[in-house]
């Protein structure tokens, strides 16, 4: 059985609600109704119910004269029960709008919140949910925030993705009733920190009003993470200190005020592949009742949910009023909410035809494109989904930045001893042009990035080599068991001195490498601090101290905040750390065009300069040396995942005159320090395990350029 296309709003319908001198008027889009339905509730759930009218497109609406700022409604959506062909409709289900700029509370899991009747085969239930369900809530339009200043430079941007409630419910300087709020996320000894750390950009795990998976409450857990919208227009009720009565707008509107007026990009983390009804199984809260088989990909039995997501259902945006849904919504966080970017969750959902298969000439991907305003934000693709052909990294072309899962893995692999030489490593510390390069894209397409939300934590990425997730209450069976971690020798939590010294070490070794990288870095909230969750992997419903931030010094790493900050610091101040282009060994020209005899990128052996062939190749290999070059700076990265120390010999002209220890990983007197000149020839021991920048003093006039290029 074949999907229906159904009509597409017309581009100047108005959906959602509008205030008026009238009243407000109320727009919905369910074609395939036969009757809709508006109640509006008073604070004691009394109803009055007005009935809309339909027009073209499919779009129902009605003027309720009196209605102001601050009104509870939903919709009762009547049509035809039927499925077998993905129409349920179910006029004792209130439905939240899909539009609404405020909803006001969860879901009460006990009531009747299914359309249809456990004991029967998919008979409707008529049972009232108005009791049982959270209510959308007319919103006045206010100013939106304070813009940014200054655009963010992209070679410059620094990522850190953290989740709102997560990283300030333990901080000590924020106060304690605005700890897991908007207002406590922007709080000033938040904004001081994130300054003094350098990251440029907060990308906050999803903020739209999101609820908890069934199984999750009967387990006594919740959803943490926020990968469950039920609202794409609603901020999330629960981070609001204010109040949930449209009062988390204007507290969201003031947090994005805060940051901008700090200088720094707010990013969002949207979850438009699918929403928290779950399966065909699940509670109807909204969509599923306004139109199963028009909002969700169906299998072709137009029952059960077409689930590319792995969360049950599937977002259908081949629809053309569920595509329109998507990008208003993206339009309303950019103009009304001051978002100055999104990263989109699964993003290749997005981006399936009617046949459900992959279209990178989506008319999503054309709609951002030509679009006035999301043309101007900033759109970062994680490029798989769990569909056919669902990875797709590399695949999003110019004006996307993606997720860069390959570098995760080799760097990885790199720093536990498993990489199996350094062919990938040069790879993917130079952008990974394999991915990245072809049509016209910047190496700052490339997010780079060691951990993030889903996984361990960076201080348990070096602390153990399986997962942890009993508190999950699955049995440890939830979770990835593809870590590419290494406990440094003892699993878990420990008082062993040089096994703490190692970890630290390896983080050190971590963050450096991905700061260093070209591309866009991506920091996990609390890996500059070495948070820990004990070895969970998959804390996504862990809303406990498993998750959470800990500033206490006693139970992190604070000496690793000021050595974040000296490290992006270095890759702020010097442009040769962090180039836009990819580099190609090409010789590095003066302002006149002369050539100065070095290149711009090169790869070093350690013994007799550029690394040969033999090098390439020689799996055993776990020391390469990038070298990076302008025509006013040039620097000499050295990289050493061995166990032993190793020595190498400092290259001569044209690579540099001398060089400088700028910052390196291991302990303190283990290196020369940075007002100690190394003359070409110098033997220097590397200890094992370290990263270490110099500055090359390269000349200022052309020299002979080198001769041992790979051979």
């Amino acid at each position: 059985m074949t999907q229906p296309e159904l009509p597409a709003p017309p581009d100047d319908a108005r959906l959602g609600v509008e205030l008026t001198p009238q009243g407000a008027r109320f727009a919905l889009w369910a074609p395939r109704a036969s009757r809709v339905e508006l109640a509006l509730l008073a604070r004691d759930h009394s109803q009055t119910n007005l009935d809309l009218t339909v027009s073209a497109g499919g779009v129902w609406s009605v003027l309720a004269p009196g209605v102001e700022p601050g009104q509870l409604y939903g919709y009762r959506v009547h049509g035809r029960w039927s499925p077998q062909t993905g129409q349920r409709f179910n006029p004792a289900r209130l439905l939240l709008d899909p539009y609404a700029r405020a909803i006001t509370s969860g879901v009460d899991y006990a009531g009747p919140i299914h359309d249809h009747t456990s004991e029967s085969n998919y008979l409707p239930d008529p049972t009232d949910s108005s009791m049982a369900v959270p209510l959308s809530v007319v919103v006045a339009d206010t100013p939106p925030p304070i813009p940014l200043a200054a655009t963010v430079d992209p070679s410059r941007r620094v990522i850190l993705e953290t989740h709102l409630r997560g990283y300030t419910w333990h901080h000590p300087r924020v106060p304690e009733h605005l700890r897991g709020t908007y207002a406590g996320l922007s709080y000033p000894a938040l904004i001081d920190h994130l300054k003094s750390i350098g990251v440029t950009t907060v990308e906050l795990l999803p903020v739209h009003h999101f609820v908890s998976e069934p199984f999750l409450v009967r387990a006594g857990l919740s959803n943490y993470w926020g990968y469950n919208t039920l609202g794409y227009f609603a901020p999330h009720a629960a981070y609001a200190a204010a109040g949930t009565m449209g009062e988390q707008v204007d507290e969201f509107k003031a947090m994005v005020s805060q940051f901008h007026q700090a200088g720094l990009e707010v990013f969002l983390d949207v979850v438009y592949n699918h929403t928290g009804e779950g399966n065909h199984e699940g509670p109807t809260l909204s969509f599923r009742g306004i139109d199963h088989a028009g909002y969700y990909r169906l299998t072709d039995d137009l029952h059960n949910d077409y689930d590319v997501t792995g969360c049950g259902n599937s977002v259908d945006t081949s629809q053309p009023g569920v595509l329109r849904l998507v990008l208003d919504s993206l339009r309303y966080w950019t103009t009304h909410m001051g978002v100055d970017g999104f990263r989109f969750d699964l993003a290749p959902t997005l981006i399936r035809d009617r046949q459900h298969a992959i279209d990178q000439d989506h008319p999503f991907k054309r709609a951002l494109r030509q679009d006035p305003v999301l043309s101007q934000v900033t759109v970062i693709a994680e490029p798989w989904d769990i569909g056919p052909d669902g990875y797709q990294l590399g695949a999003w072309g110019e004006g996307w930045g993606e997720w860069n899962g390959r570098f995760r893995d080799c760097l990885r692999d790199y720093w536990r001893g498993a990489s199996g030489g350094v062919q990938e490593l040069a790879t993917r510390l130079s952008g990974s042009p394999d991915l990245f390069e072809q049509g016209h894209r910047p190496t700052t397409a490339s997010i780079n990035l060691v951990t993030a939300h889903d996984g361990f934590t960076l201080r348990d990425l070096v602390s153990y080599n399986t997962k942890h997730n009993q508190a999950n209450r699955e049995s440890n069976r939830d979770g990835s068991n593809d870590n590419r971690s290494w406990n440094c020798g003892v699993e878990g939590e420990t008082d062993d001195r040089a096994v703490l010294a190692l970890r630290q070490r390896q983080v050190r070794n971590f963050l450096t490498s991905l700061v260093l990288s070209h591309g866009t870095p991506m920091l996990t909230a609390g890996d500059e601090m070495g948070r820990t969750q004990g070895g969970n992997n998959n804390a996504y419903c862990q809303d406990s101290p498993i998750s959470w931030s800990s500033w206490d010094p006693e139970s992190t790493w604070p000496e690793l905040i000021d050595f974040t900050s000296d490290l992006i610091s270095l890759r702020q101040a010097h442009p040769a750390l962090r180039p836009s282009g990819f580099l190609h060994r090409d010789e590095v020209l003066d302002a006149q065009g002369e050539g100065l005899g070095r290149p711009d990128l090169a790869w070093l052996n350690g013994y007799d300069g550029e690394m040969k062939t033999s090098d390439w190749h020689d799996p055993g290999r776990h020391l390469l040396g990038m070298y990076c070059s302008t025509a006013g700076e040039a620097f000499l990265t050295w990289f050493h995942s061995g166990p032993d120390p190793i020595g190498i010999t400092l290259p001569g002209q044209p690579w540099g005159q001398s060089y400088h220890v700028l910052l390196h990983t291991g302990e303190d007197d283990e290196l020369p320090s940075a007002g100690f000149s190394l003359l070409p020839g110098h033997n220097l021991v590397l200890p094992g395990r370290t990263v270490v920048v110099m500055r090359a003093e390269a000349p200022e006039q052309a020299t002979q350029p080198p001769t041992d290029a790979v051979d």
